[in-house]
């Protein structure tokens, strides 16, 4: 992983750019829905059935910590991706070729060191939602992928630095959220409202008088309302409750401007402030379905990464590095400073398993 901190240049300077630019630009959601559109145990892997004991195919390589692939694409398929038409079908089904059904996740990454400018940090796919009062409908379209059921989403970022940076929090949210559960002027996201989380929101509002109001986060002016400074921050409240890693009984009341109009930094004017309380929401959606007593809270996840020649080993070793932190059951070592990896961001609620084992091989 690059470090994006270097010596000479104070790390809060940093801190900072990533998270305007974070606010500013941020995912795509691309959703499907019901109108239109886990694995075994964890063991080595000796030798999944190939000559040299992690190729599956010459270009289609498992790295020998076992924690992603390498897939490597003639230059017109790579590209796409770096154009927003990426075939996330053909890598979905190259997956399912040799490993079983046993993924909530495809983490897709483009082996760039700076990604296009008119492209998305990072891009959602929902496959199926087999979860009921987070809103939406109910749908699978797991078997247009390949998968017999497990798959979740399918996830693109254009680089790979972004799993240390966000907006990988962001995306894997994406599965959850928001899907009308509140109302929202930014489609997909939480727009301007006190959810405070990776998908944006303020934690704090403060009434100007005159219909004008100041949005805050972490005690300052300012925040993104669909993105909020990449993986410095943890998921919010409401993020927790429609993931099913907290009950109704600690879903916390939730403002929402109507009809916001940005006036800078954080400012806006609002027709009104509406409060949904608990109670309000659950009201509308029903109860989730299963309820944070059953939920799922071990998440597994595949990781290929895409390139036009094989991975050098300074790359694999970053990847690895920034791989084993995001998903430790534990929070990252210290140069991801005030970074949060998954676990950290549930509270320790969750957690993600993206090494491949033996079970997983078909």
């Amino acid at each position: 992983m690059q470090n994006l901190f270097p010596n000479r240049i104070p790390v809060y300077i940093y801190l900072f750019l990533i998270a305007i630019a974070l606010a500013c630009v941020s995912c795509s959601s691309d959703d499907s829905d019901g109108n239109n559109n886990q694995g075994g145990t964890d063991v080595p892997i000796d030798n999944p059935g190939t000559p040299n004991g992690n190729v599956f195919e010459e270009n289609f390589v498992l790295d020998t910590e076992n924690r992603f692939l390498n897939y490597v694409l003639p230059a017109t398929e790579y590209n796409k991706f770096l154009q927003g038409d990426g075939d996330f079908v053909m890598v979905s089904n190259k997956v399912y070729e040799y490993l079983n059904d046993d993924f909530d996740f495809i983490f897709i990454l483009s082996d760039e060191v700076k990604k296009p400018d008119d492209l998305y940090f990072g891009i959602t796919r929902k496959v199926k939602n087999d979860v009921e009062g987070i809103g939406g409908n109910i749908y699978d379209n797991t078997a247009n992928y390949g998968s017999k059921g497990a798959l979740k989403s399918i996830i693109h970022m254009p680089e790979t630095r972004f799993v240390r940076n966000g907006p990988f929090l962001h995306e894997i949210v994406h599965y959850w959220g928001n899907y009308s559960f509140i109302p929202t002027t930014v489609g997909g996201h939480w727009g301007y409202s006190s959810v405070g989380g990776q998908l944006g929101g303020f934690d704090e509002l403060v009434d100007l008088g005159s219909n004008a109001y100041q949005g805050r986060l972490n005690g300052r002016d300012g925040f993104g309302t669909f993105a909020n400074s990449g993986n410095l921050i943890p998921y919010g409240n409401l993020e927790l409750y429609i993931m099913g890693l907290i009950g109704a009984n600690e879903l916390e009341s939730v403002q929402v401007a109507e009809n916001p109009v940005s006036t800078g930094s954080g400012g806006f004017t609002a027709d009104n402030i509406t409060t949904y309380t608990a109670a309000n929401l659950i009201a509308q959606h029903g109860e989730r379905v299963p309820t944070t007593q059953n939920a799922q809270k071990t998440f597994k996840g595949i990781t290929v990464v895409l390139s036009t020649t094989k991975l050098t080993d300074d790359k694999i070793a970053e990847l690895n590095s920034d791989l084993e932190n995001f998903s430790r059951n534990a929070a990252p070592d210290s140069s991801w400073g005030n970074l949060h990896n998954f676990w950290l961001a549930t509270g320790g609620k969750a957690t993600l398993d993206i090494t491949v084992s033996q079970a997983n091989i078909k």
